[in-house]
């Protein structure tokens, strides 16, 4: 089964291997094509997102790597752009809209860096009321693709990532559904698609990946296809997880692309 990864990180931002690394690799785990999206410059110093002088660099470098394997492999130039960044998505071949952190009280609250941080958030700008915490997080979620003007929405339900080790969000409340409900009524309308991302489950922090099956049922039940991405940080999980989850989702009779020209065609 030929595989595709669009979601790949380097050390032009927080990945552990290069991108001629990253694309070897791709060509071992017999992938027809490997997209990169570094992740983008915020407007506050974050030293796992890549600079903005740093972008040409980055964009020139993928241009060799395609051109010298371009009989092995397709490779394309993408960005993950966090919903705060202000950097401009224009000649990239296709953009992930991401959020990963909550503005709250003067400050950009981080979702993913560790728990401890989470739960310290929650207590500090919620008084406690991780659901409201959540809600939050979806009204961002729910406003990505107007900031981003993304193709794939990235690990929808990010926010969950803690959630095995240290359950301080109750998914089954309300509250929540009626949070991730009113994300998904709005992402319903953009010309995007959502990523299934096996990102946590490679570097141990959940057992099933972005977003949760719940949640996959209502977005495949809306029309909306899915590409699986690895959201892999290094060589050795490039292909985390992808051909499984692509064999659920066809006993699943779910949609899934299989080309980055399928996912432009799809979002226009």
């Amino acid at each position: 089964m030929k595989i595709t990864n669009y979601h790949t990180h380097t050390t032009y931002c927080d990945g552990k291997n290069s991108c001629e690394e990253m694309v070897l690799s791709a060509i071992k785990n017999d992938m027809s094509e490997i997209g990169f999206s570094v992740h983008s410059p915020l407007p506050f110093y974050a030293d796992w997102a890549i600079r903005e002088d740093r972008l040409d660099e980055y964009k020139n470098e993928l241009l060799a790597l395609r051109e010298k394997y371009k009989e092995q492999i397709k490779i394309y130039i993408g960005i993950e752009q966090d919903y705060f960044s202000k950097t401009s998505t224009e000649g990239f071949d296709y953009v992930i809209g991401s959020v990963h952190y909550i503005y709250k009280n003067g400050e950009y609250l981080s979702l993913d860096i560790n728990a401890d941080e989470v739960k310290s958030n929650i207590k500090k700008h919620y008084n406690g009321d991780a659901l409201a915490y959540c809600e939050d997080y979806y009204q961002l979620v729910a406003d990505v693709y107007n900031k981003t003007k993304c193709q794939i929405i990235g690990h929808f339900d990010l926010i969950t990532k803690f959630n095995e080790r240290l359950p301080l969000i109750d998914t089954n409340a309300p509250r929540y559904k009626k949070a991730v409900k009113k994300a998904l009524d709005s992402l319903f309308k953009a010309p995007a698609i959502f990523e299934i991302n096996t990102g946590a489950i490679s570097r141990g922090y959940r057992t099933c990946p972005y977003p949760q099956e719940e949640i996959m049922d209502v977005i495949a039940e809306n029309g909306k296809p899915f590409v699986v991405n690895s959201d892999s940080h290094s060589v050795e999980s490039i292909a985390f997880g992808i051909r499984e989850q692509m064999r659920i989702l066809k006993v699943c009779g779910y949609r899934y692309t299989k080309s980055l020209d399928e996912i432009l065609s799809w979002c226009k």
